[in-house]
């Protein structure tokens, strides 16, 4: 018998087609009544719309969340929640949105209503992260965590087919983590596995047919399953990496967890090999496939990125971030402190390349 502890996350999930109408019901039940609207420069129509649905209850609409939550924007929308006497949030939008209503959370307790439209998953974490002086610091609160999440499958038609696939293939990265995961446990497993298949399932038939609801809806399912596991275990290496390159060197977020996903699973392999197993049985492939180059062709197929040149990255900086990420690594299966730096070098460096693993 195995050994485990596990505390289920207190949010409430309103899932299903056309739920965004329920907000204010939503906002009724926290007891709120002027609600901050959050989203991103090129989302203001999505927020607006919000803000006409909230009526009265709409006081203020701040449209300045962008990736990494500089510290700057976050004192920026936390000093209007105050002017404004916001009494709750509503973050509409992927985890640049989302990572901002934590931090009005972090500061003040405004309880935050988030509303997704990719499949970025931190809707479901009490993981918060803020950049400062090119340095992305995380941590973990429960004030952060959304009171209520708000899954309406309507919303994320109008995600570009390229984000959906490296928003999608972001949230399997949660998932697969949490399957090595120190604090792993059954329940989590089992998530992770269901939420891994749903997406790799959806994904190409949303590159067939972007408008196709049944797909929408079977990937926002899988991804607030994934979303799910990353707020109930530990991060690992993938992530330690994905923070250090989007935080240090500012590449766009699903992008970088995209590409370095395969690449850390292979890293892990010979750690977690149950986790391996269960990665390669929920995407289908043949038992004689790796879960890393698995996951490097569910990507590659569906015309995502797979190497950090695409995205950005110079071969000169490589030495930087892995040395950022061995100062102050997170626990992993396979070691990745100051003494492996050579071997977190040439993960970064096959990530550059964009070799598939084998």
């Amino acid at each position: 018998m195995q050994n485990f502890i596990f505390s289920g996350q207190p949010s409430r999930i309103v899932f299903g087609i056309g739920a965004l109408s329920h907000l204010e019901r939503e906002i009724d039940l926290l007891g709120a009544k002027r609600a901050l609207v959050l989203c991103t420069p090129g989302q203001i129509s999505e927020a607006e719309a919000v803000s006409d649905l909230l009526g009265q209850r709409a006081a203020g609409l701040y449209a300045r969340a962008v990736m990494h939550v500089p510290m700057e924007t976050a004192l920026e929308a936390i000093q209007i929640a105050r002017r404004i006497g916001a009494d709750c949030a509503v973050a509409i939008g992927g985890g640049s949105t989302t990572g901002l209503g934590k931090a009005i959370a972090l500061d003040s307790g405004l309880p935050i209503i988030a509303i997704p439209t990719t499949y970025a998953g931190s809707e479901m974490t009490p993981i918060y992260g803020i950049t400062e002086n090119g340095i992305k610091k995380t941590g973990k609160d429960p004030r952060v965590a959304p009171k209520t999440i708000i899954y309406d499958p309507n919303l994320t038609c109008t995600l570009p087919v390229g984000l959906s696939i490296t928003s999608g293939v972001n949230a399997i990265a949660h998932a697969a983590e949490g399957l090595y995961a120190r604090d792993g446990n059954p329940v989590m497993e089992i998530m992770a596995e269901e939420g891994i298949r749903a997406l790799g399932h959806a994904l190409p038939l949303i590159r067939e047919d972007s408008s196709s609801m049944a797909a929408r809806d079977e990937a926002l399912y899988g991804a607030w399953l994934c979303g799910s596991v990353l707020g109930n275990v530990g991060m690992a290496l993938h992530h330690k990496l994905c923070h250090t390159l989007g935080g240090s060197f500012n590449l766009p977020h699903a992008e970088v967890h995209t590409v370095i996903l395969s690449q850390a699973i292979a890293f892990n392999a010979a750690a977690a090999p149950r986790a391996m197993a269960r990665i390669t049985r929920a995407l289908g492939v043949s038992p004689t496939t790796s879960a890393a180059s698995a996951l490097f062709d569910l990507a590659l197929e569906n015309g995502a990125p797979v190497s950090l040149e695409e995205i950005g990255m110079k071969r000169c900086e490589l030495d930087e971030a892995a040395e950022i990420v061995v100062s102050n690594p997170y626990w992993n299966p396979r070691p990745a402190a100051r003494e492996n730096k050579p071997e977190i070098y040439e993960l970064l460096q096959r990530a550059f390349e964009g070799v598939r693993p084998d």
